[in-house]
């Protein structure tokens, strides 16, 4: 028996929990889908022998999904944050959610078609706009909130002035 105690994120779908966990699987490294476990009665959102709830683990985090039906929604008040080493990565992440039936949004974020919001945040915008240079970080943070997808060139155009 496991005594250590361990944090693991719940997130809430609407029926999808598995499908979610094999999207995020397939899309980010360190990821995988573990045990899913069946109801064993019925509940309001669903019945005997759905799938209740299953844990998966999103870049080394542990999740666990639980299917609780309708009534709870997703906000940004929630994101993932994804440090991005270069554009090609951070293409690839924000058009895998956004391309999956997700939604893009602004400086940086959008959501999955669960509506998961996502921090796509390439490490060289974190550095520019935390630069010392106050006006150099401003003019990149400047840049960065006109956009949806970061594009890095761009930022470290505006940080270099």
């Amino acid at each position: 028996m496991d005594t250590q105690a361990r944090m693991t994120i719940c997130l809430w779908y609407n029926g999808d929990a598995e499908e979610a966990a094999q999207f995020y699987a397939k899309t980010f490294p360190d990821s995988s889908v573990g045990a899913v476990f069946r109801a064993p009665g019925d509940y309001p959102s669903g019945k005997t022998g759905d799938v209740l709830t299953v844990e998966f683990t999103v870049m080394g985090i542990p999740c666990l999904g639980l299917n609780g039906g309708p009534t709870i929604k997703h906000n940004e008040s929630f994101s993932f944050q994804v440090a991005t080493a270069d554009q090609a990565e951070t293409d690839r992440y924000w058009y895998a959610i956004v391309g999956n039936g997700g939604q893009e949004s602004v400086c940086g974020w959008c959501k999955d078609k669960w509506g998961i919001s996502w921090q796509i945040t390439p490490i060289a915008l974190t550095r520019a706009v935390s630069d010392p240079d106050t006006a150099a970080a401003r003019r990149a943070f400047d840049a960065m909130m006109e956009m949806k997808k970061i594009d890095i060139a761009a930022i470290e155009a505006a940080f270099r002035g």
